[in-house]
């Protein structure tokens, strides 16, 4: 991999990490037409992607720092602290605590369970990616149709952050998207299309950061000071172009449905089952 093809990813995966178009759809498309990905050692293309997540983790850290730092204090004052509360009587900012370890639960624990068919060739196949682009779309598009959206992130309760959890490992099919998956989850239990959205950035933190620093150390020795490089390259450029992307899509949200997006997944799904077909990937 070069430079160019480092920045090219980065900006990739930045804008398509929290848009819900599915950023392994783009990132693994990407890398076919560039002749980057190894079917006989698959795992190499896993690590990077989950190494160049960091950046964008970085970058949601960042955007809502003042809200993890409340939502942080809060949490361990009214838990741990000399000033523990019980759960009823907690604040808005330590219950949403709550909610994104609850929520993180069933993705931890089915992504340890299919961890190798997650690093696996399966995963890297742009016919599953192709389907999941459609099939999540249409039920985005559901999710769009029944939603009551209601809820602001004050409202989400313990089974919210949990179904919306399960919706999370969604994510784990390739061209699902974890933001998209999550979003749906969110507008299925009623949240608002912005309130859906940034849950589902915060829902993201705790399983971005441990995939990517557990792939990032199984990967590391195999890695050159030039592949290193790179990969900074792209996790640097990753970041920059996903804090805007969360911009974007907050304030989009506020007005604008997701139908754009569930038009757009549908049309690059059957332009990735059309590359198939031609054998041009």
């Amino acid at each position: 991999m070069n430079i160019i093809q480092a920045i090219i990813l980065g900006i990739i995966q930045g804008l398509t990490e929290f848009l819900p178009i599915s950023s392994t759809a783009h990132l693994t498309l990407g890398g076919k037409l560039m002749g980057l990905i190894s079917s006989a050692n698959p795992e190499q293309w896993t690590a990077f992607m989950a190494t160049i997540q960091l950046g964008t983790m970085i970058a949601v850290v960042l955007y809502f720092l003042d809200e993890i730092k409340l939502v942080s204090m809060a949490f361990f004052k009214e838990n741990l602290g000399t000033g523990k509360l019980s759960f009823k009587t907690q604040s808005n900012e330590s219950k949403l605590g709550w909610m994104i370890i609850i929520g993180s639960i069933p993705i931890f624990t089915i992504g340890y369970l299919l961890k190798k068919i997650i690093e696996g060739n399966l995963t890297k196949s742009l016919s599953v990616i192709a389907g999941s682009l459609i099939i999540v779309a249409l039920i985005l598009f559901i999710a769009e149709k029944v939603a009551s959206m209601k809820k602001d992130i004050r409202d989400i309760t313990l089974k919210d952050s949990i179904i919306i959890g399960l919706f999370q490992c969604i994510a784990l099919i390739p061209g699902s998207s974890r933001s998209g998956s999550t979003i749906m989850g969110g507008l299925f239990m009623g949240l608002k299309r912005e309130t859906a959205a940034r849950f589902s950035f915060l829902l993201s933190i705790p399983a971005v950061l441990a995939s990517g620093l557990y792939e990032f150390y199984k990967s590391y020795h195999y890695l050159t000071s030039s592949d290193m490089a790179v990969l900074l390259i792209s996790t640097v450029v990753a970041g920059i172009t996903g804090y805007l992307a969360i911009a974007f899509l907050l304030n989009y949200l506020k007005t604008r449905t997701t139908n754009i997006f569930v038009i757009y997944r549908i049309l690059l799904g059957i332009v990735i089952f059309f590359l198939i077909f031609k054998g041009i990937v």
